[in-house]
């Protein structure tokens, strides 16, 4: 009896284990951190959730949008996003590029919002960029 208890407790406690390793290993908060590790792209969101701020990770520095919903012609949709650096001290080497970059991936999920940059980044000049045409 003693036996069987045993091994139905060691079956639990196996699963468990590869619950517990299968939740790690998808936990968007991990893929976030790696990307910043390895200063790629990652977009993490939880589009069903607009009071959920989303996160975006790109060339090892990490931006936070806040949406905003609102009224389109149709429906309710995401109408304004404030992006913010987690950490302005480390936006050395980012340029205009990178910003249009980020704003088009945005607007791929939310088409109908506006995007208003958080300082400093609001500081740098964004106006379109010339054709040597």
């Amino acid at each position: 009896m003693i036996i069987i208890l045993f091994r139905l407790l060691l079956l639990i406690a196996i699963a468990f284990l590869m619950y517990t390793a299968y939740k790690f290993i998808i936990n968007p908060k991990r893929k976030l951190d790696l990307a910043r590790e390895k200063k790629e792209f990652y977009f993490h969101d939880n589009k069903e959730n607009t009071k959920e701020n989303f996160l975006i990770t790109y060339k090892g520095l990490v931006f936070e949008g806040e949406k905003y919903l609102g009224t389109t012609d149709h429906a309710f949709e995401v109408v304004t996003i404030n992006v913010s650096a987690k950490d302005p001290q480390q936006l050395q080497g980012l340029d205009r590029e990178d910003i249009y970059f980020m704003e088009q991936e945005i607007l791929i999920r939310y088409p109908y919002a506006s995007i208003e940059w958080k300082y400093p980044v609001n500081r740098l000049i964004i106006k379109p960029v010339k054709d040597d045409h």
